[in-house]
């Protein structure tokens, strides 16, 4: 793991991540590359060009990356990157990994076994407390509290552990309250405990914010437990992203009477763990928290690709059409897609590169690619 960044280097990896059809994956493929984001960033265009982008790719820019530097650092908050050791453990290892999060609060209590307590906004009285009830002895028991700053069941899961440490994950910028009845709350949990995003301040949420600020709650945690959610609820997202995420699953029965139970309910019958006190999830975060910390001391960074003196000049003319046909109209295996390919793993992950950084690329789950449009 590397060690803590210098101010130009935090400035470039912002510059970086920010940059157009830059993406968490191809932030690590173009560091893996080129060893440095300054480098990258005077990569972007020729790569970008090779991709089929027409036009010149939208750079972020250096005095656009200082000012959210200096906005973050005026409200107490602080720019970490993926190897820095601030960064969360868990969250380090999960697929599209941020590679930076913008932090407020204690960062030392990500040495704790994390819980991600969820549900609707529209909680009943009871699911309301019960969260609260679940999320006091998760917190008496040494657990971090994660959730979502949403209102109903995040709120009171939030409040039941700020004395003992919870993680507010934003949609938006550090800066921005959402929603604005819990500013008190947004407040209390900056001073006792954690807020944290990977939106740059000032970045008011929008509908798409919220799945992706989803993936960092099951991502921080070694499970997800569902109080009460709907059949249509951002709840039920990270509750898949947490499948895809190797976490455990956990929901609380509901009545089948009530549409507020009904994707907790569901989640049950797809195999989620059934809740009915504190100890059903205990027994496994604890049990998960002991494997996992054995599994991360020995996690070893995968060894990047090397590079030929040329790698360009090794692609045969025919392979982006090649590898474009061959991912078609539907998401493909990366492993899957070198194979067929029949050409190096570097030559095939520098054209996915390309096309991502042209905008023709999307990334997915599970080391899957698929073409846009």
């Amino acid at each position: 793991m590397a060690g803590l960044l210098s101010d130009s280097e935090r400035r470039d990896w912002l510059r970086l991540a920010m940059s157009e059809n830059v993406g968490p994956a191809s932030f690590r493929l173009l560091m893996d590359r080129f060893g440095s984001a300054g480098r990258a960033l005077d990569a972007l265009p020729e790569l970008s060009r090779r991709g089929g982008l027409s036009r010149s790719i939208r750079i972020y820019g250096r005095d656009e990356a200082e000012r959210d530097l200096d906005r973050a650092a005026e409200c107490g908050a602080r720019f970490i990157g993926l190897d820095e050791p601030d960064y969360p453990p868990l969250l380090r290892h999960i697929d599209q990994a941020s590679p930076l999060i913008c932090l407020k609060g204690r960062a030392d209590l990500f040495g704790k076994p994390a819980v991600a307590v969820v549900g609707t906004r529209m909680a009943s009285a009871l699911g309301r407390k019960f969260a609260r009830e679940l999320s006091l002895a998760f917190g008496r028991a040494g657990l971090l509290v994660v959730s979502g700053l949403a209102r109903g069941i995040d709120t009171a899961a939030h409040e039941a552990s700020l004395e003992t440490g919870t993680v507010a994950v934003l949609a938006g910028g550090i800066d921005v309250v959402y929603p604005p009845e819990n500013a008190r709350l947004h407040g209390e949990i900056a001073e006792r405990g954690v807020l944290l995003t990977e939106m740059i301040p000032g970045t008011v949420p929008r509908g798409n914010s919220f799945p992706r600020r989803n993936r960092l709650i099951s991502g921080l945690s070694l499970g997800v437990l569902v109080v009460e959610a709907a059949l249509r609820s951002g709840s039920l997202i990270t509750a898949r992203l947490a499948g895809e995420q190797g976490r455990e699953v956990f929901a609380v029965p509901g009545s089948p009477l009530d549409p507020r139970c009904g994707g907790t309910n569901k989640l049950l019958r797809d195999g989620a763990a059934l809740v009915t006190g504190p100890g059903d999830v205990l027994d496994v975060i604890l049990d998960l928290d002991r494997r996992s910390r054995r599994d991360l001391t020995g996690f070893v960074e995968p060894a990047a690709i090397e590079q030929e003196d040329e790698p360009e000049a090794a692609l045969e003319a025919d392979l982006r059409s090649r590898i474009m046909a061959l991912i078609g109209s539907s998401s493909v295996e990366i492993d899957d897609l070198i194979r067929e390919a029949q050409a190096p793993a570097q030559a095939v992950l520098t054209v996915l590169l390309e096309l991502e950084l042209a905008g023709r690329l999307e990334r997915f789950p599970s080391s899957r690619v698929g073409l846009t449009g």
